[in-house]
């Protein structure tokens, strides 16, 4: 049986054309798609040096798996594909098996890493990025020499290691992706028992970072796409967060991370059930996120997970429960110095009073809301509320006023929202959008009502939501009545033709 050491007189593999990645180019110059490239990369926050040279390499198949920074951007620029599709081999059929633990303190530094046992001159290529002389060093890319987050991370005996629970991190955010895609996980998250059996080390910096990370995939995805198709993909990243603090680590800083992104992962997956309809999931995920807060000392995680609750609250049919919940995170919140995030919590409050029928109540919260609000943004502003701007502002309004039973109200407000919505949150337009086709149906303006609905149907291509799809459910039922209405029979026709959700 040959040697799997390669020699210096064994000849590497012959590269293997990328067609797939070429296809994908289309009619473009490879400088044009390396450009549209690193665009996309700016869109998600990335930073690669792509270049024609970078795409002529991948598409003859010298590069045979992106590294982790050009893995999300192609991602993001493909939605709905997995790296296979791109053309792209297995990253565990190309990386070495070093299976050194390493532990939080770094080893010596090696300033000449040879290469791993095992791995082919065209696997060690796959890792590198062409980097332009004029820019910094990207502070993601797993090739980069001056990576600041972890000196160690990149060793050349650290390619794979054996323990599965720290696998499952390392990647950043990889099988978050997957779940964009809604793709499989690859067996990213298999074996956790076993690992559990095995592991001989303690958790450290790499495993936090990517577990925020994956908590930052999974919004960024629910603001692109929705809740339905990611909620059973994004538990098996839960489970494992927790296996991870069981692991323990030697540093309190690092604990603290590690109990705030467990805690934050558990709210974004109780979100992905919440907005799916799996009302009972999400309850135990937001207690999961509440007990983590209160066991780590953390108001700010307990004030989101509060947050949350009183939100499944209303939508739940529990109002009064809505209406402590958000008081209760509001007492929390204080201390942190958030007006922003006092704010989004007084709209929970508005929502809780909102299905009270107590309306002096709700316009006192809802006030309460809007000043707070104006006070501006500041660096006491949770990472999670990037997607509290004036837009959600307006569509929570009409949510309470919608629940009160002013239609009118409700429209005008529904429809600033969609209007001030940045683009990139995709649910969220279609979300408010759908709201205002409901309000419009029931305040008695039916032509308009059907035009919003039709509006809200051309998304959901791009977006999974049951929430949107119970809405436009409810609107479809009001218009019934007045199906041979201009407009109307159209959109009822279109939403009759909706294949239905289990």
């Amino acid at each position: 049986m040959a040697s799997s050491t390669m020699t210096s007189s064994q000849s590497p593999r012959p590269p293997r054309p990328n067609l797939a990645f070429r296809r994908l180019r289309g009619q473009r110059s490879p400088g044009e798609f390396a450009a549209a490239v690193r665009r996309a990369a700016r869109e998600i926050g990335e930073r690669v040096s792509c270049d024609a040279r970078y795409v002529g390499r991948v598409e003859a198949g010298e590069i045979r798996c992106p590294n982790y920074a050009y893995e999300r951007v192609f991602l993001h620029m493909f939605p709905g594909r997995t790296l296979t599709d791109l053309g792209f081999s297995p990253r565990s059929s190309v990386r070495g098996r070093g299976a050194r633990e390493v532990d939080e303190e770094p080893p010596a530094h090696t300033t000449s890493p040879t290469r791993t046992t095992g791995e082919t001159e065209g696997a060690c290529e796959t890792y590198e990025t062409t980097q332009n002389p004029h820019e910094p060093p990207d502070p993601h890319d797993p090739s980069d020499p001056h990576d600041p987050h972890d000196p160690h991370e990149h060793h050349e005996q650290n390619h794979e290691e054996s323990d599965v629970q720290r696998r499952a991190f390392m990647t950043k955010g990889t099988a978050t992706m997957a779940a964009a895609t809604l793709g499989p996980f690859a067996g990213t998250f298999t074996g956790t028992a076993e690992a559990a059996d095995r592991r001989v080390h303690r958790v450290g910096t790499s495993e936090a970072g990517a577990l925020e990370e994956a908590v930052r995939r999974i919004r960024l995805l629910d603001d692109r796409h929705g809740a339905d198709g990611l909620y059973r993909r994004a538990a098996a990243p839960l489970r494992t967060a927790y296996e991870l603090l069981d692991a323990g680590t030697t540093r309190q800083r690092t604990a603290d991370r590690l109990y705030a992104g467990a805690g934050e992962l558990a709210i974004s997956v109780g979100w992905l059930a919440h907005d799916s309809g799996r009302f009972d999931d999400a309850r135990s995920h937001y207690a999961e996120a509440l007990a983590t807060a209160r066991m780590s000392g953390d108001p700010g995680l307990e004030a989101h997970a509060f947050c949350n609750t009183a939100f499944l609250a209303r939508d739940a049919g529990r109002p009064r429960e809505a209406v402590r919940a958000a008081q209760a995170a509001q007492r929390a919140a204080r201390p942190l110095g958030s007006s922003r995030l006092l704010s989004l919590l007084a709209l929970r409050e508005a929502g809780g009073w909102a299905g009270l029928a107590d309306r002096a109540e709700c316009e006192r919260a809802l006030v309460r809301a809007q000043a707070l609000f104006e006070r501006g943004p500041s660096e006491s502003d949770p990472e999670w509320m990037t997607f509290y701007g004036e837009a959600e502002l307006e569509g929570l309004e009409a949510q309470c006023w919608s629940t009160l039973g002013d239609w009118p109200r409700a429209a005008r407000h529904a429809r600033r929202a969609a209007h001030l919505q940045d683009p990139h949150f995709t649910r969220n337009i279609a979300l408010y959008t759908a709201e205002l086709a409901d309000d419009l149906a029931r305040g008695g303006r039916p032509d308009e009502a059907a035009v919003a609905g039709l509006r809200v149907l051309d998304l959901l291509g791009e977006v999974q939501s049951s929430r949107i799809q119970t809405m436009l459910a409810a609107t479809a039922r009001v218009l019934l009545p007045h199906r041979r209405a201009s407009g109307v029979s159209a959109f009822l026709e279109r939403h009759a033709s909706l294949p239905r959700t289990a």
